[in-house]
């Protein structure tokens, strides 16, 4: 078995602490639970990567979040999950605000449900706007996750939440503010890039059937370069919450081609399709005329 998470954490972190190199992600978050259960490390050609390791156990797990807070920007932060038997493991990459009550917060999630050993990671997407959410979208990914970094991203402006996978696109919640019937959406919480490694084996795989295996503990997933880039509004405007609607400027940023190829090859499950789930609530939401 490996060491348990708290060793690991006393060794690299010295290592980390006694290295010159830049540490962007070391300035760039704090630990908000878990901190015996995390470490930062230096990798790369000359040690140009500087790495932030969430640790799990039996015991408990871990989580980050950025120090600031942003409302509307682009978010990229390039991930490791956890490798073999994952099952029951839940790594995460989400925003949400600070002291803003839970019944109406709003919250952009990624989580990435672990699995049984050769069985593809399965990435659950949800956004919660004014304490409700529910909108759920799930989608296989097309590679290994756990042998090499990949980037997922998050693009949020008054007019999309756009999720992506390496550059390509895979979910775009719309802000149809020309609608008859406004779908929720967030615009007014400032939110932080939160992350981090639990234990949902009553849930995660395969609804729950297939349980963390301890014995294969502790797991590791692995973040580096968090890059925040804040909207950019058009020429003359102040900001981007005061953007025209009739603006293009956001529109620019979905590769509509390849938003439909991802969902063709990769869309697991849509609650918009669900139409058994909403029976007996007077329909499909009213939001799915704006989720793709």
């Amino acid at each position: 078995m490996a060491p348990p998470c708290s060793r690991w954490f006393t060794v690299v972190a010295f290592l980390f602490a006694s290295s010159s190199a830049a540490a962007s992600m070391y300035d760039e978050v704090e630990m908000v639970w878990g901190n015996d259960h995390s470490f930062f490390y230096i990798d790369g050609e000359g040690g140009a990567d500087e790495i932030l390791a969430l640790c799990l156990d039996e015991t408990h797990g871990s989580g980050f979040h950025s120090k600031d807070a942003y409302l509307y920007a682009r978010f990229d932060i390039d991930m490791m999950l956890v490798a073999n038997n994952s099952a029951g493991t839940v790594t995460t990459l989400y925003l949400m605000p600070e002291d803003v009550p839970w019944e109406i917060h709003d919250e952009v999630d990624l989580e990435f449900l672990g699995n049984v050993t050769g069985e593809p990671y399965t990435l659950h997407t949800n956004i919660f706007a004014n304490g409700v959410g529910g909108r759920e979208q799930q989608f296989r990914l097309w590679f290994d996750p756990t042998t090499d970094f990949h980037t997922y991203s998050i693009v949020w402006n008054p007019k999309h939440i756009i999720i992506l996978v390496d550059g390509v696109p895979i979910r775009d919640y719309r802000n149809n503010n020309n609608a008859t019937t406004q779908p929720a959406f967030p615009t007014w919480q400032k939110m932080k890039v939160h992350g981090s490694l639990w234990n949902a084996d009553d849930w995660a795989t395969q609804g729950g059937r297939v349980k963390t295996d301890w014995s294969a503990a502790p797991f590791y997933a692995y973040y580096r370069r968090l890059r925040v880039t804040p909207c950019a509004p058009s020429p003359g405007v102040s900001w981007c919450g005061d953007e025209p609607p009739e603006s293009p400027l956001f529109d620019q940023e979905v590769d509509g081609a390849a938003l439909r190829k991802a969902r063709e090859e990769h869309l697991l499950y849509d609650y918009c399709k669900d139409t058994n789930r909403f029976k007996d609530k007077g329909g499909i939401p009213v939001q799915c005329s704006f989720d793709e």
